[in-house]
C-alpha cells in the first residue's frame, strides 16, 4: 500500500514522502495514529503543490540574499566608541553593534549570529566584516570604528 507521511517515521521516512508499505503496517500502525495518509490522486496532488511551494520560497530567499550581498559590497557602517591610547576601545564592538548599525544605516537586517567576528572589534579602524546571508552566499562590508 502507498502512503505519504504525515509525521517522521523512523526507519520509513521523512514527513512528506511517498512510501510504500504492507497492508497491516499502514492499517494498524501510521494511519490510526497519523503518521501517514493514503496516497490518493488529491493528496498525491497536494503534495505535489507543496513541494512546489516549498521550492519557489527556497528560491525567493536565495535570490534575496544574493540581492543583499550585492548591496553589501559598496557599504561603509560606522560606528563610534569610547577608546584610549593609539585607538584601543574600551571594550570591543561586538557583532551585536554591527547588526544594530546596519539596520539603523542602511536598514539591512542580519542576524547577529552571522555575522563572522570572533573576538569582536578591539582598535579604531576600517575592517573587512563577512556575514553569511544563505547556505554558501556570503557578503563581505567594511566597518568603521572612530574614537567618540
Amino acid at each position: 500500500m502507498k502512503v505519504i507521511l504525515t509525521k517522521d517515521v523512523k526507519s520509513q521516512g521523512k514527513k512528506g514522502d511517498l512510501i510504500n508499505v504492507s497492508d497491516g503496517y499502514a492499517n494498524n500502525f501510521l494511519l490510526p495514529k497519523g503518521y501517514a495518509k493514503p496516497a490518493t490522486k488529491q493528496a498525491l496532488n497536494e503534495l505535489e503543490g507543496k513541494k512546489g511551494a516549498e521550492q519557489y520560497h527556497k528560491n525567493m530567499e536565495e535570490q534575496k540574499a544574493r540581492n543583499i550581498a550585492d548591496r553589501l559590497k559598496e557599504i561603509k557602517v560606522s560606528i563610534k566608541a569610547k577608546a584610549g591610547k593609539e585607538g584601543k576601545l574600551f571594550g570591543s564592538v561586538t557583532s551585536k553593534d554591527v547588526a544594530e548599525a546596519l539596520k539603523a544605516q542602511y536598514n539591512i537586517t542580519v542576524d547577529k549570529r552571522k555575522i563572522d567576528l570572533p573576538d569582536g572589534i578591539k582598535t579604531c579602524g576600517i575592517r573587512d566584516v563577512k556575514v553569511t546571508l544563505y547556505t554558501g552566499i556570503t557578503g563581505t562590508f567594511k566597518v568603521e570604528v572612530t574614537e567618540q
